[in-house]
C-alpha cells in the first residue's frame, strides 16, 4: 500500500533526525529539520497547515494547525515532551477528523529511542 511506504519513509526521515540531533531540543527544530529531510526525499510537505474547527455546518477559522502534511495523506503531529499524554492522541486524532486524512503520526523527539516515541493512528 501507498500509505506503507510513505509511512516508512517518514519515519526514516524522522529517525534520521532524531540520529542527528538527539533529545532535549524545541519542537520547532525538530520540525524545520523534518521538513528538509522529507523534501530531500521527494515530498511534498505543508508546515502549519490551517485546520478549521467544523461546527454543523460551519467552518471556524480557529488557530489550530497541523504540523507537518505529507503528500495530502499523512498527517504528523510533532512533540518534545517527557511523555505522551491521552491529550497528544485527542488533539492527532481530532486533527484527522477536522481534515479528513486518514494516517497520522504522533511523534516525539524527547526519547533516547525514536521507535519508543512513533504512534501511527489510523481512521
Amino acid at each position: 500500500m501507498e500509505f506503507d511506504s510513505i509511512t516508512k519513509e517518514i519515519i526514516g526521515s524522522a529517525i534520521e533526525v532524531h540520529r542527528q540531533l538527539g533529545p532535549g531540543l524545541l519542537e520547532s527544530a525538530y520540525e524545520e529539520c523534518l521538513v528538509y529531510e522529507l523534501q530531500q526525499r521527494g515530498y511534498k510537505v505543508e508546515r502549519q497547515k490551517p485546520v478549521p474547527v467544523v461546527y454543523k455546518d460551519i467552518k471556524l477559522d480557529y488557530g489550530y494547525r497541523i504540523d507537518i502534511l505529507v503528500e495530502d495523506k499523512i498527517l504528523l503531529e510533532l512533540k518534545s515532551v517527557d511523555a505522551l499524554a491521552p491529550v497528544h492522541e485527542a488533539q492527532l486524532l481530532t486533527y484527522m477528523k477536522f481534515s479528513a486524512i486518514k494516517i497520522g503520526l504522533l511523534i516525539n523527539f524527547n526519547v533516547t529511542v525514536l521507535k519508543n516515541g512513533i504512534k501511527r493512528y489510523v481512521l
